[in-house]
């Protein structure tokens, strides 16, 4: 796809894609519409794949979907559960309340799910889920013909399959589909695993990530004997699959004819939201100014996208089956160059409010990530607690506090640590 022109663009007919962030909470809910993204997707506090998620109460859904609108954003709920016959009154309950909260669409799996939403919202967008294993284009008709609006392609896809999905259906059928986040172990995300050891339904919500457990083997008339499981010298997490990142093919995805580039993450932190929806809103923008000013800027992506927790990248399916360096062989383990520090909830006289994430000090070096795109090297100058006690440093999560830097901030300004200035402390 190099060397595209702009006329070439425009040859496919679906115009600039939406980015879709995810959101944990009312908090993080309003850091991904500031950050960038043109749509959220959330959760209610029943009926999605993100039990462990805080999720949102009906309170904070209301909310979060007036910030949004006010905004020009969206807002798409879960409801992809696959259902039992004791989960269907609770969900048509569900879908009431729903009505008057005026969410732009849910994001279903199930077809008796689905015949809920028809009958109790009518006229609500109805966008299938990942979780419906959407791998062909008549899948995606048969959907279309039953009323849906939009349909996630499953992760196992490659690039050339979803742009031949695309031409095989009607342009009013939008096609969403994953370029950030976790991969999952079992095709779109339909795993046993953690049912099967804990009890707990990853397709009901509740998954444990036992793909992240390090396994070993035995054999049968050897009871109670492991043996690691190598693959040569590697390790033995057979099943720990790399983060997906596609922010370095960005005209790929556009030439394929996707409509919405979703993000995954709604158990992630605002950091996390903030910097994906920043990172990937600047691509795609830089992208349809030029070919040329979106490859100018790939090292400032690459840069900001490592700026997060996540657990070594691959493209995943979109060029082919993944080989061996899709997995992580020897670890389970995170790779977090940086620290959230907290959010700007407000400032009055250059004093910022703020709620403390994660412990730092007076006199300590912090980044400050401004939704713009700018980031700002200052330092921590003092520390207080309410009632304007002094203090040298916040210990406590989540403690609300007032912090003065060496510059003004301002609110929704972003503060992080990088892990060498933290620990150089």
């Amino acid at each position: 796809m190099e060397n595209w022109t702009d006329t070439e663009k425009r040859k496919t007919g679906r115009g600039k894609p939406e980015l879709l962030i995810p959101a944990s909470s009312l908090e993080v809910l309003k850091v991904a519409v500031i950050y960038g993204a043109d749509a959220v997707y959330i959760g209610g506090e029943h009926y999605g794949l993100r039990a462990k998620a805080k999720n949102f109460s009906a309170a904070d859904m209301e909310a979060g979907i007036k910030f949004a609108h006010e905004h020009g954003k969206k807002v798409y709920v879960t409801a992809n559960i696959t259902a039992h016959n004791r989960d269907l009154a609770g969900i048509r309950e569900y879908f009431l309340e729903l009505s008057d909260l005026s969410p732009d669409a849910l994001i279903i799996s199930d077809p008796g799910v689905f015949e809920i939403a028809r009958e109790v919202l009518p006229q609500m967008e109805i966008h299938i889920s990942t979780q419906a294993n959407n791998v062909n284009y008549l899948t995606c008709l048969f959907w279309k013909k039953l009323g849906a609006k939009r349909v996630v392609t499953a992760r196992e896809l490659s690039l050339a399959e979803i742009a031949e999905i695309r031409a095989n259906i009607p342009d009013d059928l939008e096609l969403e589909t994953f370029v950030h986040g976790a991969m999952c172990i079992s095709y779109s995300g339909r795993c046993l695993l953690s049912n099967y050891f804990t009890g707990r339904d990853a397709n009901m919500g509740a998954c444990t990530h036992p793909c992240r457990w390090k396994y070993y083997l035995t054999e049968e008339t050897r009871p109670g004997e492991y043996l690691p499981v190598f693959e040569n010298d590697r390790g033995t997490y057979i099943f720990n699959s790399r983060d997906l990142c596609m922010v370095e093919h960005i005209p790929e995805l556009v030439a394929a004819g996707i409509d919405s580039f979703k993000v995954e993450g709604r158990m992630k932190t605002a950091l996390y939201v903030a910097a994906m929806a920043r990172t990937y809103r600047r691509a795609i923008d830089d992208y349809f100014i030029s070919e040329e000013c979106y490859r100018e800027n790939l090292s400032w992506y690459r840069e900001e996208i490592g700026k997060c927790t996540y657990r070594q990248y691959t493209t995943g399916f979109f060029f082919g089956k993944p080989g061996a360096d899709a997995q992580i062989y020897d670890n389970s383990v995170y790779v977090k160059d940086y620290t959230y520090l907290g959010l700007v909830h407000g400032v009055e006289d250059g004093i910022c409010r703020m709620e403390q994430r994660n412990r730092f000090f007076v006199g300590d070096k912090v980044e400050v990530m401004k939704p713009s795109g700018e980031n700002q090297k200052v330092t921590v100058l003092g520390i207080s607690d309410l009632e304007g006690n002094a203090m040298e440093s916040c210990p406590h999560p989540k403690q609300k506090i007032f912090v003065r830097f060496d510059r003004e901030l301002e609110v929704f300004d972003l503060v992080r640590q990088k892990k060498e200035e933290k620990e150089g402390k």
